[in-house]
């Protein structure tokens, strides 16, 4: 992996980490591109993961410093309750990543027909959370959690936005914009710190041979630069209802994707 590709993949997953339209589907597109075999680059993909969750934390950095102030009065409050909420939202993924975790690898093999279809998949979803319009000022619920949470263990098929299910979910669900897209993005911290501990851990992460220590370095900073704006820029865009445009964006890749391959 070359200085250039390691820019744009790092640019790529920034982005589209936080905007609904899918970072595993546009990363396993720019790989057909490219040409980068990015299963064999493992501390690459590690690295660049782990920008875009530090990104988030330093954009709701006083949202998870109260949760820890809450969490260490050892009292149940507010902060006690909204990491509950979270955990029970990791439940779904959680079960994916024990009992299929093979099975969902295999999905990231450059399969851009899948990939395609997935698109369509997103687009309809944010389509629906603009057509299906329940208005609720209700705090999000363990049950309102759960729901989200199996949102985002669908989302781990490439082509599926993360944000983009969890969000949508969360709209449809009738809950408060700004309240979903703080939920949506806190709740992926801790799954993703997760997988990649455990790929650190597993002994892959030292048998790297395609991405060198620049390659990395360049992902991680521009990854982490682009998803801070992308991040914040998010947020601003769900309190604004503007979620059409990537629907249709979606939409357009995935048709544009399943006509490149038959074609």
């Amino acid at each position: 992996m070359d200085f250039l590709q390691a820019l744009i993949l790092g640019i790529i997953q920034g982005l589209t980490e936080f905007l609904p339209v899918s970072s595993s589907g546009h990363l396993e597109i720019a790989k057909v591109i490219l040409g980068v075999q990015l299963e064999e680059s493992l501390s690459f993909s590690v690295a660049v993961h782990g920008a875009t969750v530090l990104s988030t934390i330093v954009v709701f950095w006083k949202d998870i410093l109260n949760l820890f102030k809450g969490l260490f009065k050892f009292q149940w409050n507010e902060e006690t309750r909204y990491i509950a909420l979270i955990l029970i939202s990791m439940i779904p993924v959680g079960i994916v990543g024990a009992f299929f975790k093979d099975e969902v690898e295999s999905l990231f093999k450059g399969n851009l027909l899948l990939v395609s279809f997935m698109l369509l998949v997103t687009a309809v979803l944010l389509g629906l959370s603009v057509v299906i319009k329940r208005n609720s000022e209700k705090d999000i619920s363990f049950w309102d959690a759960l729901i989200i949470g199996i949102a985002q263990a669908v989302a781990v098929i490439p082509g599926i936005s993360r944000s983009g299910a969890t969000i949508a979910t969360g709209l449809m669900l009738g809950k408060r914009r700004e309240d979903v897209a703080r939920f949506s993005f806190l709740m992926v911290l801790l799954p993703i710190l997760g997988a990649n501990f455990l790929d650190i851990i597993s002994g892959d992460f030292t048998s790297e041979a395609s991405a060198g220590p620049m390659a990395i370095t360049v992902g991680f900073i521009s990854a982490f630069i682009v998803g801070f704006f992308a991040c914040k820029w998010m947020v601003t865009l769900i309190k604004k209802k503007k979620l059409t445009w990537f629907a249709i964006y979606c939409a357009a890749v995935g048709i544009i994707s399943i006509a490149t391959y038959i074609l």
